[in-house]
């Protein structure tokens, strides 16, 4: 059966998707094996299975742990509409079972539709803590679109808050190339996620590669970006030639530093600077025009 962990929520949703224990498909080869014992090429893969990438790596070390002690937790399966096995949950199984060689693999049939075929495929992998956020985010897609879930219900089904599933969704906005990378492993969701709605995510995303950034540099990256951003967008003000002109003049005639702004009501002032007592005593004589 599937493993269970403490996630709050997930064991509930579990239950009800496998039902009551009578809901089992009880065929079993004797009395000495409590499973169903089928050929390895007479299970196909759930095509509503989330997982896009499998690492292979971790397919053989658990393929050379079947070679030596047998696959210890069958594969949940189910009878589809054409009477084939489809797999429920245990994908990585049955691939690391076709490296090791085993012509047949124990298995347990349920009674399950689509929906709750989804719903397994996407809980087991999520209690298994190894499907990435771009996946998960396909799998909520999926059951929103084709089983018209919306926000609060897979957060209540999923034992996630709304917020979690929003953010994981909004994973999916991302360019294509980049849930590649994610998908690959090149890059975390906790990586991309500051490149969410940016116009310039895939140039960003190839930099944190090439570069190693961790998830803060990133945030720091991005916000620096926003920064340069607002500074081109800010309306820049037009230049008075008139004021300049004026400006140019001034510093002529007192040799102070000058400096004159002006508003679109015409109004403004003049700013003239002063180093000492003797240039502000010539520069109030210039202003009061002694006689």
């Amino acid at each position: 059966m599937v493993e269970k962990k403490n996630n709050k929520g997930l064991g509930r949703g579990l239950m009800s998707l496998f039902g009551d224990q009578n809901e089992e498909i009880s065929v079993k080869p004797d009395i000495n094996n409590p499973y169903l014992l089928v050929p390895i090429s007479n299970i196909a893969r759930n095509r509503f299975q989330p997982r896009n990438y499998f690492d292979e790596k971790k397919i053989e070390e658990l393929s050379q742990s079947i070679k030596k002690n047998g696959i210890i937790q069958p594969i949940a399966v189910r009878l589809d509409e054409k009477g084939e096995y489809e797999i429920i949950a245990g994908e990585r199984r049955w691939l690391a079972a076709q490296k090791a060689g085993l012509h047949e693999v124990p298995v347990v049939v349920h009674k399950l539709d689509d929906t709750q075929s989804l719903e397994l495929a996407i809980i087991e992998n999520i209690q298994r803590e190894d499907l990435n956020s771009v996946e998960e985010a396909k799998g909520y897609d999926r059951l929103m679109k084709e089983f018209n879930y919306d926000h609060e219900k897979l957060s209540e089904f999923m034992g996630k808050s709304r917020s979690h599933i929003s953010n994981t969704l909004r994973l999916l906005t991302l360019p294509a190339e980049i849930i590649k990378f994610i998908d690959t492993g090149k890059l975390t969701a906790g990586q991309v996620r500051p490149l969410v709605g940016r116009f310039n995510a895939l140039e960003l995303a190839y930099s944190i590669i090439k570069e190693k950034l961790s998830a803060r540099s990133i945030e720091n990256l991005v916000k620096r970006e926003k920064e340069k951003e607002d500074i081109k967008l800010k309306p820049q003000k037009k230049t008075d030639v008139n004021a300049l002109l004026a400006q140019r003049r001034i510093e002529e005639s007192t040799g102070l530093n000058t400096k004159i702004t002006t508003k679109q009501n015409k109004s403004g002032k003049v700013i003239i600077e002063f180093a000492n007592i003797e240039q502000f005593e010539m520069l109030s004589d210039l202003l009061i025009k002694k006689k």
